[in-house]
């Protein structure tokens, strides 16, 4: 095996152009709970964007390189490693350092890729994936019946919340900011995509809702829209935060919360503990892995970038106008 690899480095952080691959850093060391993989592809996520810019430090302890998600081969197996053996191929979460050649990550946190999907598709899965089924299931307890508002539906949070909220018997009404984009998502299974620049989605929920509002709010946009989630929620609603792309500030009526019975909740996955991870790892075996083994709630992809475009990939990430999930193929099919 190699003792150096190619590696994206961001320096000291600043714009997508600071960007530059390295030849000659070092393999990663694999702990006894670890695998080391070779990777074939791996998912450009909004994190990734921050830690580029300077503003979302790794923890402590994590790779000081971008990438969170990968789809590769395992070459080499720590100490303690049972489950896995060296040849697997996996999709996996990974604490950082996933824009290279060779990813080291929990054991607990890889999967097997789905029957039929390319080392491209597992490479779109797992960062996603992990951050829906939490928030939704295991936080936001969101079950059959229920109406659930996404917003930023066209996004790679977004395009898998609707698939897997439906796949679980719940109605899906989406916010987006263009016609394709909405009929991209009711292409996916939303049952109504809402085009905020024209139309105010707390208005447009209301009159769908008889006032009544909906149960749960998957939201990524935050600041001005965080009242207005208040204002959509049904009794006993629960609202889950993922990103703050507006801002996490907001001035609220904090009697709507209490008068209604809200629940105001939310999680970023990167700094949950390895336990917890794995935990989830498993959920998403049980529940999501048969249904895209039969063909349903893949990812979707929208752009393919080679490894030495990173730099052109982020710049998509930041315009918006993707659907979906941006992929790095890292090693030629």
């Amino acid at each position: 095996m190699k003792t150096t690899m190619r590696v994206v480095d961001h320096g000291q952080g600043g714009a997508p152009e600071i960007m530059k691959i390295i030849s000659d850093a070092p393999l990663p060391v694999v702990k006894p709970h670890e695998v080391l993989i070779e990777v074939h592809a791996t998912g450009i996520n909004r994190p990734d964007v921050f830690q580029r810019s300077g503003s979302y430090p790794p923890p402590l302890g994590a790779s000081p390189y971008l990438g969170l998600e990968v789809a590769g081969v395992i070459v080499a197996l720590g100490a303690a490693v049972t489950q896995w053996q060296i040849g697997d191929q996996v999709c996996a979460l990974t604490p950082g350092g996933a824009y290279a050649e060779y990813c080291a990550t929990p054991a607990a946190h890889c999967l097997r890729i789905p029957n039929g999907l390319s080392m491209v598709q597992a490479a779109a899965i797992p960062e996603t994936y992990f951050t829906v089924w939490s928030n939704l299931f295991d936080m936001g307890h969101l079950r059959s019946g229920e109406t659930l508002l996404v917003h930023g539906g066209s996004s790679g949070i977004g395009v898998t919340a609707i698939q897997f909220a439906k796949a679980f018997g719940a109605k899906v009404i989406t916010t987006v900011g263009s016609s394709k984009k909405a009929q991209r998502c009711l292409e996916l299974g939303a049952d109504v995509a809402i085009e905020y620049k024209d139309q105010d989605y707390e208005e447009v929920i209301l009159k769908l809702t008889n006032k009544v509002g909906v149960n749960v709010i998957l939201d990524i946009v935050g600041g001005p829209y965080i009242q207005k989630n208040i204002n959509c929620l049904a009794v006993d609603g629960r609202l889950l935060q993922v990103a703050f792309l507006k801002g996490s500030r907001a001035e609220l009526d904090v009697n709507a919360i209490m008068r209604k019975r809200l629940t105001y909740t939310g999680a970023t996955m990167r700094p949950r503990s390895d336990e917890q991870k794995g935990a989830i790892a498993q959920q998403l075996e049980k529940h999501i892995w048969p249904l895209m083994d039969q063909g349903t709630c893949l990812p979707v992809i929208d752009t393919v970038f080679p490894f030495t475009d990173v730099v052109a990939a982020h710049q998509l990430m930041e315009s918006s106008a993707h659907i979906g999930k941006i992929v790095l193929q890292v090693k030629a099919a």
